[in-house]
């Protein structure tokens, strides 16, 4: 049976006036279904490492519940003791490369942080430990290894910052220790109406400490854990790395008092906070060591009814990496010719600190909703009046709102993108689909009644920390790419293949869902077609949304085409920038004209038709489905009516010229490829043949490190920021290399050529990205075509993770079969 027909026929069957005592039965085992699949998602992806802005931060994904973070320091000098405090991941800090070496979401991981200008490497081990309700517990394990070129006595001072976000409820401290701090273990309590009750644990540990004969050594024992307890604002938490350090210059005030600014003790001593234990909404606990060290961090929730101990977190490691390197081999083993070790490391690398970018975000974010005259932009010179009316600053707070996403970059982008989502969980869904329902589901629950989805999730304070201002406000009639479309016609693909393939019976033993929880939906369908029923109308909406605020005028200019309505045009333009498109600064029409059209934007609107309608088939909702092929079959129509140039032999934008006529302006790149991208060429189609021309060609696109963004031949290659107007960028190749693969499987015209461009474009991908990641310890945000060089900004972990998927497709040889003959056709 098709996947229409199944889903059908569950419709039918659920509707029934009048069930049987089977059916009874059956709807009471998917009810049971449905509900274990919910707590069981909540449970094991209710902690993690939720705050990625942090080198390492954990919290629950909740709203004001509890926070942890991790600082630390050199302190062996006062020269450079407070440039050295790492807590926020920053760009060129002195990192010879940091991120998570293998992390599961369910499960946890180990990252290593390679801190060459603290001469440490830190290396943070978390995993999750299931039981009992409320969460379940978790537990890390930090250990420091001095580097190589490091002195033998390196000191260093080790942070770990607890804090409970909700006012009034306190973290208590079950023991005192002395006036000096605590010679063993640290144990921390508390009590909420979302954790329970739980434990943390803060191990004594393994190292040594130094010592000074200074005679502040009687009031400071270094061998000592010291805590110090506050009470804080809750609108100041997350400012951890100034609390601490307002703390630690009372303790220096005092110790310069006492002994005077010529007599004060090495630093080492002087940065400790001292010992005050109390019940409070922070706890700050601190160890200082002389060399290698490790301790743990034990959380226990109540209602797991047992403690959680070091032999635990011991041996959740061995199971998480055991099991995270097995999977991996399953789903993104790399293929010809990527197989040797390097690659597999590269992989597991790429993969998990996408996976480890995941956050929790939880916030107010600021909007401007005031739909003057000026903000349609339909009148000429109307990106002046826009700037105008920015300037008169109409936004407003509005929220809160939560948000669970993975992000592009963590120093410097650590917040949720709409665009870069959708490229964001490709990898992620083949690892974990559920995962990826939960945030395409979370994104959508960020829909406001007109269908509108602000592009960039700048949730909160701390998230506002690192936007300048003039970019914080959200306008509710600018677009981005839907790229969420992407993920749900992949899932749609995935059912079908998974169709019929299921042991019998597999699809009602709701006590399966706790063994390969990553695919319950694929496995079980009943649980997809609800999925699918809830986000359907959300879709729809947004859908309406864009082609209703992004509508493009053919009528105005007596365009010529095969429909009237489809056309579509970026709101939010400068004479500079389309920034609401993706492709910043990527050359358009000059100057800016209301009458333009983007080829881009009207291809984007071609993948959600098309999307939309398999899942409108899916659901049962034929008249949708018809209106939705009526909409995509005028939109192939329109694109060559309003966009093919025969002259130039690609697809352009298109706005009016001098004479009030329709003017194709042809900047060969990117956009000329989008059509191609998206999967609205047939492959029998001539003007697929002359894109994959110029994809091909080394003069405009083609480079040894990937797809060029803009045409070699173009005036503005290289020029002004030169953002989008050279680099390679490799979410859009990956777009790319999906559409030759499929080329390339597909008998026609074009088989052979697209097999020889996957293949060659394929290699130069991975090996780019590879070089530079072996070269400078991280991903980047794009490369330099005739060099290869990553640049712009660094551990870009988002969207160029997707090499992994990259590499774990089929090595094609001459005859379309995996393998690596290629060669032979280069």
């Amino acid at each position: 049976m098709t996947l229409k027909g199944q889903l059908t026929a569950l419709l039918s069957f659920l509707s029934l006036s009048s069930l049987t005592a089977s059916s009874v039965a059956a709807l009471e085992d998917e009810a049971i279904l449905h509900s274990e699949l919910g707590r069981s998602n909540n449970q094991s992806l209710f902690w993690g490492p939720y705050r990625p802005n942090l080198y390492f931060g954990v919290r629950p994904r909740i709203p004001k519940s509890l926070i942890t973070a991790l600082m630390w320091a050199k302190v062996d000098n006062y020269v450079e003791v407070q440039d050295s405090f790492r807590y926020t991941c920053e760009q060129h800090a002195g990192m010879a490369g940091y991120g998570w070496d293998e992390y599961d979401t369910r499960r946890g991981g180990v990252q290593t942080i390679h801190d060459a200008g603290n001469l440490i490497d830190v290396t943070t081990s978390f995993v999750k430990i299931p039981g009992g309700g409320h969460g379940g517990s978790w537990a890390a394990r930090i250990k420091g290894e001095p580097r190589e070129e490091a002195p033998s006595d390196l000191k260093t001072t080790m942070m770990f910052y607890l804090a409970s976000e909700a006012w009034g409820e306190v973290v208590e401290i079950a023991e005192d220790g002395d006036e000096t701090g605590f010679d063993g273990d640290v144990t921390f309590q508390g009590k909420s109406n979302a954790l329970g009750d739980w434990k943390l644990v803060v191990t004594k540990g393994t190292g040594a400490h130094p010592t000074s004969p200074h005679p502040v050594s009687a009031q400071r024992d270094l061998g000592k854990t010291t805590v110090q307890s506050l009470a804080v604002q809750e609108e100041l938490l997350w400012k951890a790395k100034e609390i601490v350090f307002t703390q630690l210059r009372k303790g220096i005030d005092e110790i310069i008092k006492e002994y005077g600014p010529e007599n004060a003790p090495p630093p080492w001593q002087t940065y400790v906070l001292a010992n005050k234990p109390n019940a409070g909404n922070v706890q700050i606990i601190q160890k200082v060591f002389d060399g290698p060290f490790e301790f743990d961090i034990l959380f226990s929730s109540g209602s797991a009814g047992k403690d959680v101990t070091s032999e635990d977190l011991t041996r959740e490691i061995k199971l998480t990496t055991e099991s995270f390197n097995e999977r991996f081999s399953e789903i993104f083993a790399p293929k010809a010719p990527f197989e040797s070790e390097k690659y597999r490391k590269f992989g597991r690398s790429m993969l998990s600190n996408l996976a480890g970018g995941i956050g929790y975000f939880y916030g107010q974010h600021v909007v401007d909703r005031s739909y003057a005259p000026e903000y349609d932009e339909e009148n000429e010179g109307f990106w002046e009046e826009t700037a105008a009316a920015r300037a008169r600053k109409q936004e407003q707070l509005e929220g809160p709102y939560e948000l669970f996403t993975s992000i592009p970059s963590r120093p410097f982008f650590p917040r949720g993108f709409l665009w870069d989502e959708g490229f964001h969980l490709i990898p992620i869904s083949d690892w974990d689909m559920e995962l990826t329902l939960e945030i395409v589901k979370s994104w959508y629950n960020l829909m406001d009644e007109d269908g509108w989805i602000a592009r960039e999730q700048i949730l909160g304070e701390e998230a506002r920390s690192k936007v300048p201002p003039e970019f914080q406000v959200q306008y509710p009639h600018y677009a981005n790419p839907p790229t969420l479309f992407l993920i749900l016609e992949d899932f749609l693909e995935k059912l079908r293949k998974n169709n019929g393939s299921l042991p019998a019976g597999k699809e009602r033993l709701s006590q399966d869902i706790g063994t390969g929880l990553e695919n319950a939906h694929l496995d079980h369908p009943s649980l997809s077609i609800e999925y699918l029923r809830n986000i359907y109308p959300l879709l729809r909406r947004q859908f309406m949304w864009f082609k209703r605020t992004q509508f493009g005028d053919i009528k105005s200019y007596d365009r010529e085409a095969f429909s009237m309505r489809e056309a579509y045009r970026w709101r939010g333009r400068s004479v500079q920038h389309i920034l609401t498109s993706g492709l910043d600064d990527y050359p358009r029409p000059q100057p800016p004209h209301p009458g333009e059209l983007h080829v881009d934007l009207m291809s984007w609107v071609g993948l959600m038709a098309k999307t939309l309608i398999k899942i409108a088939d899916a659901v049962d909702l034929p008249d949708d489905a018809h209106e939705y092929t009526g909409v995509l079959h005028a939109i192939e129509r329109n694109l060559v009516d309003l966009h093919w140039s025969e002259k130039d032999g690609c697809f352009c934008d298109a706005t009016i010229d001098a004479f009030e006529e329709h003017a194709l302006v042809c900047h060969k790149g990117y956009i000329s490829l989008f059509p191609f991208l998206v999967g609205l060429l047939k492959p029998d189609d001539p003007k697929l043949g002359k894109t994959l021309d110029l994809l091909g060609d080394e003069d405009e696109l083609f480079s040894p490190h990937g797809i060029r963004s803009l045409s070699k031949k173009s005036e503005f290659y290289g020029t002004d920021e030169n953002y989008w107007r050279s680099p390679v960028w490799v979410n859009i190749n990956y777009m790319a290399v999906a559409q030759l693969h499929d080329l390339a499987l597909q008998e026609g015209p074009y088989q052979a050529k697209a097999r020889n461009l996957y293949t060659r474009l394929r290699r130069n991908l991975v090996e780019t990205v590879y070089n530079s990641w072996e070269e400078t310890g991280f991903a980047w945000e794009q490369y330099d075509p005739e060099t290869g060089q990553g640049q712009r900004t660094q551990h870009f972990t988002g969207w160029t993770s997707l090499v992994v998927k990259i590499m774990a497709m089929d090595g094609l040889g001459s005859e379309g079969k995996e393998g690596d003959h290629a060669k032979d056709e280069l």
